[in-house]
């Protein structure tokens, strides 16, 4: 079949760095196995090996008796494009257009332009439709699944659409059994494309299967030469934008922390704690202590402001397990917008928190916040201005400001996005504002978030615009003319 994409080959550089990088990770290595699936993630390695959720399905797999192995998109696209290079698996060198399964985990929106990069380079093609019987067949699930996966459908053969932990094994086992993946209809959060069926409710592990835990660790991943360990998951809080919020999946699941310390490996120098709330975990502090006595370094994926602000044992230990940066979220600008919001953080506690960072010798106080949220004025920008301001006397600031994006699955849904000049005029408002003060401004892109808005609320139709986007060059004017391209609704 002419699928329009060259054979890809396999260059020596190429398989050189993959063989070191593996050489240089720890843990358990994937055994080889007969029943060969690709488990291919659509952002470089150092995102790869950084994903709880990717590793944990990974090694559930091994442990089944799978040949897992593992492909990830190279860190140069470009370059692999121009010199027609493979993604081959970090396992064996194979090339990913080889494997009879692959099994794609995407977290975001902007991912799927990575899925469709792998494709391409793989000389598969990306579209489900315009591939055939001789074309490995597409399984994919991950945390893009609990909002809108209707974007992913046009690439899918199958879905696995929420919690896959009990779900994954008998979907690859079946496909193995008949090499058809029609099966994955009749499994918890399953959905085939092709069938045409409605959105299914997601899929909710079992409890006893808890905690998600890695199998490698690695110094080239983006969390170096750390093995991560799912505190809990789920979250007990009700914040409005958030599609982890407490009604979905029963809300907060917790992990008892015996178990936890008894999964930790005595050789990972490094320990990450995982979960939307893992600040919010009642046995946090016995855990970091335990931790930090076993002279690990700790990461935590979500602190929040107000337990911080409650347990000052946390910052301590933390400073004490090696953290430089004291990182929390107000989400909002504003005082009322914290409040329409539905989340809990106050000034009180931010400052609490400042406060910490000062009496622990942190470097900065990094604050998470979203730009452009529903009711957002001028005037909650002024009072941000001022409020950074009397942080930043207090310690060193840095303000991470991500413009807000409406996701399905959440109240907001439905809410509009602010649009990219908006943005853009508030961030330049609040960098005046700041102008001369110990208080650093990094934004993401306003333009990407308008893509990911576009996919978070879009279909199918959105979903094919990702292909137009990316055999467009991939830039932004390329993402606004394929995406211009889609009827409104």
């Amino acid at each position: 079949m002419d699928t329009g994409y060259p054979p890809p080959v396999i260059g020596r550089d190429q398989t050189q760095a993959l063989q070191a990088l593996r050489a240089r990770e720890a843990g358990r290595p994937f055994p080889r196995g007969s029943a060969r699936v690709a488990l291919a993630y659509p952002s470089p390695y150092r995102a790869a090996m950084s994903s709880l959720g990717y590793q944990w399905i990974a090694s559930l797999l091994a442990d089944a008796g799978f040949g897992v192995e593992r492909v990830m998109l190279p860190d140069d696209v470009e370059a692999h494009r121009r010199a027609r290079l493979a993604p081959v698996s970090m396992e064996s060198l194979s090339p990913l257009g080889t494997f009879p399964l692959i099994a794609v985990s995407v977290a975001y929106e902007l991912e799927l332009a990575g899925l469709v990069e792998l494709l391409r380079l793989a000389g598969i093609p990306p579209l489900r439709r315009d591939r055939g019987p001789g074309h490995p067949k597409l399984l994919v699930g991950g945390p893009l699944t609990f909002s809108n996966p209707t974007p992913l459908l046009p690439y899918a053969d199958a879905m696995l659409a929420g919690e896959a932990d009990d779900v994954v094994v008998p979907a690859v086992a079946g496909f193995f059994d008949t090499g058809r993946l029609d099966h994955v209809a009749e499994l918890a959060g399953g959905w085939v494309p092709a069938a045409g069926v409605a959105p299914v409710p997601v899929a909710k592990a079992l409890d006893a299967h808890l905690p998600a835990r890695s199998r490698l660790w690695s110094p080239d991943a983006e969390l170096r030469e750390m093995f991560l360990l799912e505190g809990e998951r789920g979250c007990h809080r009700g914040c409005t934008f958030c599609v982890m919020r407490r009604s979905t999946n029963g809300g907060m699941r917790l992990v008892d922390v015996e178990r936890l310390l008894s999964l930790v490996p005595d050789e990972a120098p490094r320990v990450g704690l995982v979960g939307a709330a893992i600040s919010d975990h009642p046995q946090l502090v016995g855990l970091l202590e335990a931790l930090v006595a076993r002279g690990k370094g700790v990461g935590i994926s979500s602190l929040r402001a107000d337990r911080v602000a409650l347990k000052p044992d946390i910052p301590r230990l933390l400073r004490a397990a090696g953290y430089q940066t004291l990182t929390v979220a107000s989400d909002a600008p504003s005082q009322r917008l914290r409040r329409d919001l539905h989340k809990g953080t106050t000034e009180a506690h931010l400052v609490a928190c400042a406060e910490a960072a000062r009496a622990h010798r942190y470097r900065t106080l990094k604050v998470y916040m979203m730009l452009g949220v529903p009711g957002e004025t001028d005037a909650d920008v002024d009072e941000l201005i001022v409020f950074t301001r009397q942080l930043a006397a207090i310690h060193p600031v840095a303000l991470g400001l991500a413009p807000f994006v409406p996701k399905r699955n959440t109240p907001l849904d439905g809410a509009e996005f602010a649009g990219i000049k908006v943005v853009e005029a508030r961030l330049d408002r609040l960098r005046a504002g700041l102008r001369g003060v110990r208080a650093e401004v990094r934004p993401t892109s306003a333009r990407w978030a308008w893509v990911e808005h576009r996919l978070a609320s879009g279909g199918v139709a959105e979903g094919e615009a990702v292909l137009r986007a990316v055999e467009g060059g991939g830039n932004f004017a390329a993402w606004k003319r394929a995406l211009d391209e889609v009827p409104a609704p």
